[in-house]
């Protein structure tokens, strides 16, 4: 009897499995995007709150995709405890993703569980953007539709589904070198572990390689951001607590000595209450913030202002919100359920009448990701077992928040017709159209320059922030990833003067300068200026991100999938289509480079470089570590100190090698009339030792003028 028991029940088990299984659905969601739906998906996903719409048109041009496997192998068993996706994976197959992931590059054999964590150590899959997406050098991409917390086992697990006489041959596995290997546990599939959800939608991504299937999540995800272009300037955030006089008073530094910056950044101080946010002027310190707003624009400064999205009982919007948020409070305050459009448009209306009206140009959403959940010290935010009016649980609404945050905040520019460029600490998958730069407070240099890389396959930008330096050599070795990325950003909120007048701290607010503050100023100027001369070439790249979905930063195996010298490669990056660009941190006096097949130049010396080799390079401060790529015409535009709404870019088109033809794309800079066809796409084209630029489009002024030519050979 207790035999036949068992037998019925492990009966009733399989027929449930065999049944859940019977009823999954493949659909077709866009041009080489399917979704495979099995049970009863959960209501808050991240792909339930993607207002944007696939760019259909764009995915259809992209060449066709084929899976290397049979889509029907992505196997889905939805059991008590949650689901479990298996999906195929071959033996030379490498794995990329999974966010915005800080201490691996190359997933392939790893375990991780991209879990949203302000402190993400250890390596366990903990950041600032966890998305359950990864894509293959194989030309597909994979994204379970979730917002649980879930754990990937990317090839490093076995089923003990085997005969012995079938299982692998280990070689005994005597060595630690043996027991700690990944390749003595490679398996055949990636398994996603989804504990509590009682079904699931999968999105599978075709792509001809590497790049096409980034392509199709981002133009999938609506495609990618393009940020206002005065965005791609510099941006300086000042101390947190200066005062109106003090903030113009800085505003005059950059102006009288000639440095770049476009975007003035104010920390927690400028409102009256920070920890939780009143989101209300502090007039102690800013007495006429409607003059000093006006003030800062007609020098040519943007503002953005920092708060986070925890409400205080001081501010005009606890009571609208008190009914509306969650049952947890953070620092004393309210924390708004997002995932409810009229909590949304509560904190959305009183930003725009208070603030985006008024003129500020952005914001800096901190804190939006949670406390390392690793520790209990120090720990902050809304614990998991929290609840919402609308019905998302706490551990949903972590991984939401970032995202769900900057959703409110862009929404507001984009009701405006007024683009903008904000920052943001958390975000997650489906977020490639918002141009909204993370950042982090954690600082180890090689970790920023591996982000930059692992941003492209998120759907991401990275802003690898400059804050304090060892000394003037790690202070400049930071700078120059922070004009080579996509956002450069000196974060001062805790420096009375710019970091490279004063590198040490306590005598940076004594106002002690260092003995050689105007050459490291001087130097300072030099790689800023170049950032400038880079914008047309970078709105270019933010271009092709939108309307073609190609990352604008992106690591070399995107570029070069079938090259294995790059399946490793986490420290140098492609810019665009043409430019290589390989950081040096502090460590470093030289290093060495891989360049991928065909020729490359030096920037800074024009020596030529046959591809598929390694190079040791040694270049100075103020020499960017890049080389262009052969048959590039680069535009490189006279630098300017901001870029004002009439600003007109004095281009020279440097001609690398057997160039023929590049693209420049030219609009307003500042609105979404381009999403109606208001734009030029610029062809500079090289023809028998002749430049010639031909324009195409219904945009009427010109923002860009080609001043001269000049061939690198």
């Amino acid at each position: 009897m207790k035999r036949s028991l068992t037998c019925i029940i492990a009966l009733f088990v399989f027929c449930q499995f065999v049944v859940l299984n019977a009823h999954s659905q493949i659909t077709q969601s866009a041009p080489g995007v399917k979704k495979i739906s099995v049970g009863i998906a959960d209501k808050f996903t991240p792909y339930s709150f993607c207002s944007e719409l696939p760019v259909n048109g764009a995915l259809s041009e992209l060449p066709a995709g084929k899976l290397p496997f049979d889509i029907n192998d992505i196997k889905v068993n939805v059991n008590n405890r949650g689901v479990i996706v298996e999906i195929p994976l071959d033996d030379t197959e490498q794995l990329y993703g999974f966010g915005m992931q800080i201490g691996s590059f190359n997933q392939r054999g790893l375990k991780k569980r991209p879990v949203v964590n302000d402190n993400p150590l250890n390596d366990l899959g903990y950041t600032h953007g966890p998305t359950t997406f990864y894509v293959s050098n194989k030309g597909y991409g994979i994204l379970i539709n979730t917002s649980r917390y879930t754990t990937f086992y990317c090839g490093n697990t076995e089923k003990n589904n085997k005969n012995i006489s079938e299982a692998k041959d280990t070689n005994g596995g005597n060595s630690v070198e043996e027991l700690y290997s990944n390749n003595t546990r490679a398996s055949g599939h990636v398994i996603a572990d989804i504990p509590g959800a009682k079904g699931i939608e999968v999105f599978v991504f075709e792509g001809a390689d590497l790049k096409t299937a980034m392509q199709r999540y981002n133009l999938f995800s609506g495609g990618g951001a393009l940020p206002a272009i005065w965005g791609l300037g510099v941006k300086y955030r000042v101390k947190a607590d200066f005062n109106q006089y003090q903030v113009d008073k800085m505003a005059a530094y950059f102006r009288d000595n000639h440095i770049p910056c476009d975007v003035l950044g104010l920390e927690p101080r400028w409102q009256t209450a920070s920890y939780s946010c009143s989101y209300v002027w502090n007039k102690s310190f800013f007495p006429t913030p409607d003059k000093f707003i006006d003030s800062m624009k007609n020098k040519g400064f943007h503002l953005n202002l920092w708060e986070h999205a925890f409400v205080s009982p001081k501010s005009p919007l606890y009571q609208p919100l008190q009914s509306k948020a969650g049952n947890y409070l953070v620092w004393n305050g309210l924390v708004p359920d997002f995932a409810d459009t009229a909590a949304s448009n509560i904190f959305a209306n009183y930003h725009q009448q208070t603030f985006v009206n008024e003129g500020i140009s952005g914001f800096k959403m901190d804190e939006c990701d949670n406390s390392n959940i690793a520790f209990g010290s120090g720990a902050w935010s809304f614990p998991e077992l929290s609840q919402f009016p609308s019905g998302i649980d706490g551990e949903q609404m972590h991984q939401l928040f970032g995202l769900l945050y900057q959703k409110t905040i862009y929404g507001i520019y984009k009701k405006l017709n007024r683009r903008t460029y904000l920052d943001v600490r958390a975000s997650n998958a489906f977020a490639s159209s918002y141009p909204a730069a993370l950042y982090s407070d954690t600082y180890l240099h090689d970790e920023y320059i591996r982000m930059i890389l692992n941003s492209g396959f998120a759907g991401m930008i990275w802003s690898p922030e400059v804050r304090e330096s060892n000394s003037v050599k790690d202070f400049m070795r930071r700078s120059q990833t922070a004009v080579l990325s996509a956002q450069t950003l000196y974060n001062s909120w805790y420096l009375q003067n710019p970091p490279w007048l004063q590198i040490n701290k306590e005598k940076n607010n004594k106002g002690e300068l260092m003995d050689n503050a105007k050459e490291v100023e001087a130097d300072i100027r030099k790689l800023l200026n170049f950032r400038m001369s880079l914008i047309p070439y970078l709105y270019n790249a933010f271009a092709d991100y939108h309307f073609k979905g190609i990352p604008p930063f992106r690591a070399l195996v995107m570029d070069y999938p079938q090259d294995k010298n790059t399946f490793n490669l986490s420290d140098e990056y492609m810019i665009g289509n043409d430019i290589l660009a390989a950081p040096l941190t502090e460590k470093m006096d030289e290093r060495k480079v891989y360049l991928p097949e065909g020729t490359w130049y030096d920037y800074n010396t024009n020596q030529k470089y046959d591809g598929g080799k390694y190079y040791t390079i040694k270049p100075s401060f103020t020499q960017l570590p890049i080389f262009i790529k052969a048959g590039t015409i680069l535009p490189l535009a006279k630098p300017v100190e901001f870029v004002a709404p009439d600003t007109k870019f004095e281009i020279t088109c440097y001609v690398y090698g057997n160039a023929t033809k590049t693209t420049l794309f030219e609009d307003d800079g500042v609105t979404f009339n381009y999403e109606n066809g208001a734009y030029n796409t610029i062809n500079l084209l090289w023809n028998k030792n002749k430049g010639e630029v031909k324009r195409n489009g219904k945009f009427k002024s010109y923002r860009y003028i080609v001043k001269r030519w000049q061939v690198i050979d």
